[in-house]
């Protein structure tokens, strides 16, 4: 069987949660089907770091993938796995195959920031990838966040593994970017090298990239996509102009620190604008105060985000 393409704009989505902090199924099918009515959204990243993957328990991750299956069954769903046993990893993985996820990414277990060992780190993808059919993403992490962030030896390494299909490239930092993307591009051509550095995604459109997997198009999806093919198209005076529209958004959304509340922001927004019904986080992360929420309701104006307008 052919593998699809894994190429263009996905959107890494957020999960929406009750007050008591319990998943809101209805609200996670809207969301989901919302996005996927925008022209130019490719498919899905579930259960991603915007999907707090790091506090579901795993039968709610399968249950997040089932809804996403059932919500847009015309997309791409790459599936997060997050786990710091190989073992719970591979049971996720299991998971996907069997909620019908087309690809899994994984994600460097948190430990690593602390240290890893390289061996152990291939031995963990192996593992995952020798459990399903599925075809793998990796995860480069920020260049700040320690061992998470794959040195250049390691890297080459992972992306030899044959399932290996494509990266999601956050280095957040665009020199490592354009080095890690010549790098694999050397080892691998056939791998799909997706710019998602939220606040950098201009800089690192231009530099080149297969697409993007990010969160901010689950905000701003039609923005996303419209700087992706003005940039595909060469028309740099647009991308500029949608540019300038982002980045205030984008920075005080992942810019501004603790950038560990990007996701709480990113609910803040959707539900201002009337899209999520609650906006709240798993414990232990808190509600926005005043002082953020008028930065980021700010932010949204200058962006053009008008559904509903803000007063």
């Amino acid at each position: 069987m052919l593998r699809p393409r894994f190429e263009g704009v996905f959107a890494a989505t957020v999960c929406p949660m009750d007050a008591a902090g319990t998943i809101d199924e209805l609200a996670l099918s809207e969301h989901l089907e919302r996005i996927a009515a925008v022209d130019g959204i490719r498919g899905f990243l579930v259960n991603g770091h915007a999907g707090e993957n790091f506090t579901l328990r795993q039968a709610e991750k399968r249950r997040v993938l089932e809804l996403a299956r059932a919500a847009v069954d015309g997309s791409l769903i790459v599936a997060g796995v997050n786990a710091e046993a190989t073992d719970v990893a591979v049971d996720e993985a299991l998971d996907a195959a069997a909620a019908g996820a087309d690809a899994i990414m994984v994600f460097p277990p948190f430990s690593w920031a602390l240290s890893q060992d390289p061996a152990a780190v291939v031995a963990h993808h192996e593992a995952i990838a020798a459990a399903t059919d599925l075809p793998m993403f990796l995860y480069q992490a920020p260049v700040g966040a320690a061992e998470m962030a794959y040195r250049p030896h390691l890297l080459a390494a992972l992306v030899r593994l044959p399932k290996v299909v494509g990266i999601k490239e956050g280095s957040w930092e665009t020199a490592a970017y354009e080095a890690n993307r010549r790098l694999v591009l050397r080892i691998r051509p056939d791998v799909a090298v997706m710019a998602s550095g939220d606040e950098h995604l201009f800089a690192c459109f231009v530099l080149g990239t297969e697409g993007s997997l990010v969160s901010l198009a689950a905000l701003a999806p039609d923005m996303v996509v419209g700087l992706e093919r003005a940039v595909s198209r060469g028309d740099l005076a647009t991308a500029r102009a949608l540019n300038d529209r982002i980045s205030p958004l984008a920075k005080v959304i992942y810019g501004t620190p603790p950038s560990g509340r990007a996701t709480a922001r990113l609910k803040y927004c959707l539900a201002r604008l009337g899209r999520l019904p609650d906006p709240t986080m798993r414990r232990p992360i808190t509600a926005l105060d005043a002082e953020e929420r008028s930065r980021l309701e700010a932010a949204m104006v200058v962006a053009g985000l008008h559904e509903p307008p803000i007063p």
